[in-house]
């Protein structure tokens, strides 16, 4: 059990990655408009590229997870990555988090743990 929880945990961390990436990537695109100057700043955007290597890993883990466990263990471990979602827009995007918030992450994780017994 223990090998399941690391390695949904480590999923988690690249799912959660990758979406980080993908807002930093956002970010440095600037404002959007119809135009090819546009479009190819995007294709050169090296945080797409990370972005995109971060999900692939995830999606091989998740591959792995789903051949060698029962979904019903697997699939609802894959909300840790909402816990670390929450951790990632406090130290990378310096979000605040709420009191209701924190409530939820205690819920998520007191979840993970009843699944996993």
């Amino acid at each position: 059990m223990f090998k399941l929880v690391l390695l949904s945990l480590l999923q988690s961390c690249f799912l959660c990655g990758g979406q980080i990436l993908l807002k930093m990537g956002l970010a440095a695109s600037g404002p959007f408009h119809w135009s090819w100057d546009f479009f190819r700043a995007q294709l050169t955007n090296w945080w797409y590229l990370a972005c995109g290597l971060a999900f692939g890993v995830a999606t091989v883990l998740w591959l792995y997870l789903l051949k060698h466990y029962p979904f019903s263990l697997v699939y609802p471990l894959t909300c840790l990555s909402y816990v670390l979602g929450m951790l990632a827009a406090i130290f990378f995007l310096k979000e605040s988090v709420s009191l209701a918030q924190w409530i939820g992450v205690f819920l998520i994780i007191s979840g993970c743990v009843l699944i996993v017994r």
